[in-house]
């Protein structure tokens, strides 16, 4: 089966689970799966298969070596960790369907029993699909390319003011476990100098890497429909993880509801509490400027604070972003389906988005348009009115 471990999941999930735990935990959730591109082949077809694999999901639970890696590794509470000791997923909560050859997937449920079910949902079914295409091909195509961005790493930088850093954040749409065991094997071996961790908890723990990981669009939206107020939803959920973590995992995510509704929000306060900020959609140069301006404008010294740059990275885009901005901030690429999935052969576009909470719809207004989500246009539009979201 293709889960091995419930620690084989994504940092970021665990400490908005322990924050919704303790901040909302009746909440009602559900989640869609999503493809964005054409796959060669109908997803459909893995309809069988994924049921199995998350039949097998639902049988795991953590164990206690987990456990302790996360207590030993982690900033979070004893509680949660005791909360996680006795966790299972029930399939009931998560169901698979097909139509008019489409593959559907929806998670409803208790949001802090649902919400762990993405990450997994994602792998499992890229896994799927690229099981029907030749290994061999795969790896030696994959051994190839990782072997040319270690050697643009080593004759491509420049000496700046602040090092160059990346990250593992390929989990979610992999080819392979077993490549990525040895992409970050690999690259911890040749290029630890610039690599510093990875998303993935089960191979953080198996190498003694740190994971990588805080918070993510779901957080931010999740507060769209319990907030007292929308207009401050941001605020209120910046505020809450403030008070959860005292200034440990202090990177904020900015493009919920666009970049410029966030600076609006991202005040004096707020700018000193976090340590930087993460890009995930927009011109990564336009989006770093602007961040810049605004800790200069807070009389803030930029060379404090971190631009994290995550959203559809390579190796010649980063190495550009950092030559760009590393005179001025310090920078981290967290690189994903360049570093799993680079074969040759398109990778699945796919994620599994929060939809609604509390039968209240949400949604996320990036700084790109084509990743709107929401069932509800009059919410979408009602949303934009009141940040006055202005991306074209």
């Amino acid at each position: 089966m293709i889960v091995k471990s419930l620690l084989e999941n994504d940092m970021y999930k665990f400490p908005m689970w322990q924050i919704m735990l303790h901040k909302n935990p009746s909440a009602i959730a559900e989640y869609h799966f999503i493809c964005r591109n054409t796959p060669q082949y109908p997803l459909s077809e893995l309809e069988n298969d994924l049921n199995q694999e998350l039949n097998h999901l639902c049988s795991l639970s953590f164990q206690k070596e987990e456990l302790d890696f996360l207590t030993n590794n982690t900033v979070l509470s004893e509680d949660f960790i005791a909360y996680l000791s006795i966790f299972k997923f029930q399939r009931d909560f998560i169901q698979v369907s097909v139509e008019n050859n489409n593959l559907y997937i929806k998670a409803k449920g208790p949001q802090i029993h649902i919400m762990g079910f993405e990450i997994f949902c994602l792998y499992i079914v890229s896994e799927l699909y690229f099981k029907r295409f030749d290994y061999d091909e795969l790896l030696k195509e994959s051994r190839e390319r990782l072997q040319c961005k270690i050697k643009l790493l080593k004759n491509g930088l420049n000496e700046t003011k602040h090092p160059f850093e990346f990250f593992d954040f390929g989990l979610r749409r992999r080819w392979s476990a077993n490549w990525q065991d040895e992409m970050v094997y690999t690259l911890n071996d040749q290029v630890p100098e610039y690599f510093k961790g990875t998303s993935n908890v089960y191979l953080a723990k198996k190498y003694g890497l740190t994971p990588i990981g805080t918070m993510a669009h779901e957080y931010l939206q999740s507060y769209q429909a319990t907030s007292s107020l929308l207009r401050d939803f941001q605020k209120i959920a910046l505020e809450d993880w403030v008070h959860e973590y005292r200034g440990s995992l202090a990177i904020a995510l900015t493009d919920t509801i666009s970049m410029d509704a966030f600076l609006n929000d991202f005040d004096l306060y707020f700018a000193k509490l976090f340590d930087g900020i993460r890009h995930d959609s927009g011109c990564p140069f336009v989006w770093g400027d602007k961040s810049i301006v605004h800790f200069k404008k807070l009389n803030i010294d930029p060379h404090v604070k971190r631009l994290v740059f995550s959203d559809g990275l390579d190796f010649k885009l980063s190495l550009k972003l950092h030559h760009y901005f590393a005179n001025q901030i310090q920078t981290g690429f967290g690189i994903g389906t360049n570093l799993s999935n680079d074969t040759g052969v398109k990778p699945l576009n796919i994620v599994m988005k929060l939809m609604r909470i509390n039968e209240l719809p949400v949604a996320k207004l990036s700084d790109a348009p084509g990743k709107t989500l929401c069932e509800d246009q009059l919410y979408v539009d009602y949303l934009k009115s009141v940040f006055n979201y202005q991306v074209n």
